[in-house]
């Protein structure tokens, strides 16, 4: 008698691909308590199938954050933070309207929900990354653009990091209603458009603040 396996036969990297995306979306729904016998059944395979490509639950979780959280980071959005041969409105624009398609979908927002429930390191980890290779971006070319010292000559102040994590927090939240709250959320370009607004024009008080 064959087997779901049998049955549907795929090679070896067709079917971890394959157990990623299931990953992905199954802890999306039920969070990183969902058992992986379970995910397993959802797969039509058996559950040292699933082992055999990834030996812990612990090595599946790492490879679903890779997949929804480093993946979908784009290396672009650094060079354009800086192209000053755009205005900076243009540039925060261009880069909040596509940073924004990449993380405000299910799986990015409940995943990253999840993770904090559980007191894994996703959040930690990605935060890190964001402010390393974006916040201290943003802060020094609306220096520039004020006409203020550098970060060089004057490190960059609690205050000005405070004010790009408000806005991130904004535009992350219109995600928390649409997933987790199941509201509706309508226009978010337009919304994401309006809080990038809010910033540009309180940030010569935060600057003159430091």
């Amino acid at each position: 008698m064959k087997t779901a396996e049998t049955r549907k036969r795929m090679s070896p990297d067709d079917r971890e691909q394959e157990i990623v995306r299931e990953a992905v979306k199954f802890f999306a729904e039920f969070g990183f308590e969902g058992q992986t016998r379970e995910l397993a059944k959802r797969l039509g395979i058996t559950q040292p199938l699933l082992y055999r490509y990834f030996p812990t639950k612990d090595a599946l979780v790492e490879r679903v954050y890779q997949e929804v959280f480093l993946r979908r980071w784009n290396p672009f959005w650094e060079e354009l933070l800086v192209d000053r041969k755009k205005p900076l409105r243009d540039r925060l624009s261009d880069f909040y309207q596509d940073y924004s398609k990449a993380i405000l979908t299910y799986e990015w927002v409940r995943l990253f929900m999840f993770s904090g429930l559980k007191g894994l390191d996703f959040n930690t980890r990605y935060l890190d990354l964001l402010r390393h290779r974006v916040f201290g971006l943003i802060i020094s070319e609306l220096r520039v653009e004020h006409s203020l010292k550098p970060a060089d000559v004057s490190p960059i102040t609690a205050m000005e990091i405070e004010a790009v994590w408000g806005l991130h927090a904004a535009i992350f939240y219109l995600g928390v209603r649409k997933f987790i709250y199941s509201m509706p959320v309508e226009n978010i370009g337009s919304i994401v458009d309006l809080e990038l607004r809010l910033f540009l024009e309180g940030a010569p008080a935060i600057l003159s603040g430091r």
